[in-house]
């Protein structure tokens, strides 16, 4: 698939100081110039920000202490869990 077509679907969310980006779908330009919105959230708002694909590596979200520029970003690696006492 191009990357240039393809864009992330986001709702920003302010609290307080803080700014949230949530992935909440993604974007495809057709050939014609048309874009096709898929969601897996409705914005509350009303407003969804779309902005082109820009694939990020793990490591860099770690290293930026969860914020970049203002957004809050997660990690999307899998959280461990105990194991209960027996």
């Amino acid at each position: 698939m191009d990357q240039a077509k393809f864009k992330v679907a986001y709702v920003i969310t302010e609290r307080g100081d803080k700014t949230f980006w949530n992935r909440i779908g993604v974007a495809f330009t057709n050939k014609d110039g048309s874009i096709n919105v898929k969601l897996d959230a409705l914005p509350t708002s009303g407003q969804l920000h779309i902005r082109d694909y820009e694939p990020r590596d793990d490591s860099d979200v770690m290293a930026s202490a969860g914020t970049s520029g203002g957004r809050v970003l997660r990690s999307a690696t899998a959280r461990s869990v105990s194991e209960p006492a027996l």
